[in-house]
């Protein structure tokens, strides 16, 4: 399992990072990425901590830890450069907390998302297909996620991504330790929102293209 969308108590979640990477590692995931939500108010002491203990955290576990954060309520018209100081400062991936049907996010934020410097766009609801196609001219991941509420768009992100060309990820969004699936269960999830196995499986092949990009960029 790949999961590219977890949160520790540096935002909302409930385990510390050495906590999430062991019931991870338990679990049988081979790479796992940090994303606790960040704004403007605290991209400069989340990153650096969370960048200080996964090469360390990686070692002991022999998994794949990777830096990263989701920005989250940002307005819309911040969420690029907000996007490029993450990368400053050290996160390797860079999700955007997108339109869900659950959270009153912020119009706009899907677009502006998908034209800023980010990897994933999370949980993006209804979103268009003029951003489907964004996406997939962008080469920016849309999630399919296990989260309750947020998996509720499931289907139509998968119908989209199919139209339009956009690329799949899927993540847990995890807060805390049962969030975190296996490897049969992520499938079940993908099959609920309408994927073939063939599509899961590209699925999933865009999760290791991601970790692969990010392990050789350093």
């Amino acid at each position: 399992m790949i999961d590219l969308h977890t949160h520790t108590i540096f935002s909302d979640g409930q385990l510390i990072p050495s906590e999430l990477v062991r019931y991870a590692a338990v679990t049988d995931y081979r790479a796992i990425a940090i994303t606790d939500h960040g704004d403007h108010s605290n991209l400069d002491f989340i990153i650096p901590r969370i960048v200080s203990v996964c090469h360390v955290l990686a070692d002991a576990h022999r998994l794949t830890v990777i830096p990263g954060i989701e920005l989250t309520f940002v307005p819309p018209e911040h969420i690029d450069r907000l996007a490029k100081k993450a990368r400053e400062l050290g996160a390797k991936v860079v999700v955007v907390h997108g339109e869900t049907i659950v959270e009153p996010v912020p119009p706009g934020t899907n677009r502006a998302a998908l034209e800023a410097a980010i990897d994933i766009l999370a949980h993006p609801g209804l979103i268009t297909p003029d951003e489907a196609a964004l996406a997939a001219e962008r080469g920016i991941c849309l999630e399919i996620t296990t989260r309750r509420g947020h998996s509720l768009a499931n289907g139509h992100v998968a119908r989209q991504a199919r139209e339009h060309g956009a690329s799949l990820v899927l993540n847990t969004d995890t807060h805390l330790c049962d969030d975190l699936v296996t490897d049969a269960t992520a499938r079940m999830i993908a099959a609920g929102a309408g994927l073939t196995d063939a599509e899961t499986a590209v699925m999933f092949a865009n999760s290791e293209r991601l970790v692969e990009r990010i392990t050789r960029a350093g």
